[in-house]
């Protein structure tokens, strides 16, 4: 039951490396959602993110004979630094095994605490894979990342420090969710404590680890998991923190990608720390959770769990924010093709600040426009534009939920290629490593002719990339058993109107 964890959790050893994290008020946002929103600061931590609790945790259980053998850990990230500072602190050697596809600075952070790093495979379960042969081989100790009891009990930590430091019990706490370790440490502590508290997981909609496993009321292991929030991308809720998550969790709020960016501005904003996609998971879940109940005058409490994001990530976090918090508007419309037209959209818009502008010729009838539109209204203003422009007799399709439009059309706006035939529209996520992309073409072979292609590296493990390639209708069965061959995640998007608008082979 999870109330065996609450002796664990007491005398947990966590304090000789991890600090007491702040509880911080969120004043921008409580004002705004018409609620006490605080934040508890786990992103202050030494190495930036809570792992370092659970990790640390772990280390101080193992015998001295265990840690003399030396112990090893499979991550991309935040448990392999937890691991990494916490061993050199207990002079253990550490290997850290981690995918190829990790960025160089996560790697030279685990080097700095004096781990060994092994880049062995593109993603998390071909690292794991890995790391257990490598105890097999050489008799390490594996230390996993959130589903061992020493673990949850150290992440657990930080549910005695909330309420401890928290002046009344909150009426919830939100807290991320990838392998469930932070949410199965909370929960039981809470519980136990407060029952009345409402424990919330947070997930993206592309990773719902925990979400699915409630569902089906059973643990299951996701097809593919999306990767923006890297820290959470796990594709099945550990054992024992499923155990103890489905006893004491009260619900999973579900997020998008823009959501998440709009979080890592309102906690910028609040408290000009920067967090990263996962840390910020359960400020967008509070803020959703907040809308769909229309709660009021509550304290709430959101883990901001980890800020390790790499610099060039937050140009892809400032495009996609204004998106999350319905303050953008991303516009394809049909203007005439004849002087005057252009002005004439520009006063059907009115005062409102464009925020971006693409302008295409069509054909002699008519003009594309690509344009973005800062909003204050949300949602329901949004509509209103489009009803208004369309009141005035232009053509307007919304492209602010439109992924490839977003991802790729808003930066490659102006080529129809009228000369092409048969082309098919393909969106692709590529690891970022060396030869990854000569691997895709050497595998794609020249049977078919690539007319379109267009890459943007936004500071993940891996980029997107939108390809057009000439394949008849015949043969499209036989391109995609190919492409899934690759093993690469992809999406056709032949048929998306942003391609159709403003980039489509053949006629425009």
């Amino acid at each position: 039951m999870p109330e065996t964890y609450i002796e664990r959790i007491l005398r947990a050893r966590v304090y000789d490396v991890a600090d007491e994290s702040p509880l911080t008020h969120a004043k921008l946002l409580s004002k705004r959602l018409g609620n006490q929103v605080w934040l508890k600061r786990e992103d202050l931590q030494p190495v930036f993110s809570f792992k370092l609790r659970g990790a640390y945790n772990k280390l101080m259980h193992l015998s001295p004979e265990q840690r003399a053998r030396g112990v090893i850990a499979a991550s991309a990230g935040n448990h392999a630094q937890g691991v990494s500072m916490g061993a050199a602190k207990l002079g253990c050697e550490a290997t850290i095994v981690m995918p190829r596809t990790t960025p160089p600075i996560k790697v030279e952070a685990v080097r700095g605490w004096g781990a060994k790093t092994v880049l062995h495979g593109d993603s998390f379960d071909e690292a794991y894979a890995h790391a257990q042969e490598l105890v097999a081989e050489q008799g390490l100790t594996f230390l996993h990342p959130f589903d061992d009891p020493d673990v949850i009990a150290g992440q657990g930590t930080i549910a005695m420090e909330i309420l401890r430091q928290h002046p009344e019990p909150p009426a919830a706490i939100f807290v991320p969710v990838g392998g469930g370790g932070l949410i199965a440490g909370v929960a039981a502590y809470v519980k136990y404590v407060y029952p009345q508290v409402r424990i919330i997981g947070v997930e993206p909609e592309d990773a719902p680890t925990l979400h699915a496993a409630l569902a089906a009321d059973r643990r299951v292991v996701l097809p593919e998991v999306g990767l923006f929030a890297d820290g959470v991308a796990v594709r099945q809720i550990g054992e024992e923190t499923f155990r103890i998550a489905r006893q004491t969790v009260d619900e999973v709020v579900l997020v998008t990608t823009d959501e998440l960016c709009a979080a890592i501005k309102d906690i910028f904003d609040d408290t000009r720390g920067i967090a990263e996609p996962a840390g910020a998971l359960a400020v967008a879940g509070l803020k959703r959770w907040v809308a769909r109940e229309a709660a009021e005058a509550l304290s709430l409490v959101a883990i901001e769990s980890g800020a390790n994001i790499n610099f060039d990530r937050l140009r892809h976090v400032a495009e996609r924010a204004e998106l999350g918090e319905r303050r953008e508007a991303l516009l394809a419309v049909g203007i005439p093709e004849r002087p005057g037209s252009f002005l004439d959209f520009c006063r059907a818009l009115g005062k409102r600040q464009i925020t971006e502008f693409n302008y295409r010729y069509a054909d002699r009838q008519e003009a594309h426009v690509f344009a973005g539109v800062q909003l204050t209204g949300g949602a329901d203003e949004r509509a209103e534009l489009v009803q208004r422009l369309e009141a005035k007799g232009f053509s307007v399709l919304d492209m602010s939920d439109n992924e490839t439009a977003k991802l790729h059309i808003r930066f490659m706006v102006g080529g129809h290629a009228p000369a092409v035939s048969d082309e098919r529209l393909i969106r692709f996520e590529f690891p970022e490593r060396p030869g990854a992309l000569l691997n895709f073409l050497s595998s794609l072979g020249k049977r078919w002719n690539i007319s379109l292609f267009h890459y943007r590296n936004h500071g993940a493990a891996y980029g997107r990339v939108l390809m057009g390639v000439q394949v008849p209708d015949a043969e499209q069965a036989e391109l995609h058993r190919l492409l899934t061959g690759i093993g690469y995640r992809f999406w056709e998007e032949t048929d998306n109107p942003a391609y159709r608008l403003f980039a489509s082979a053949g006629e425009g």
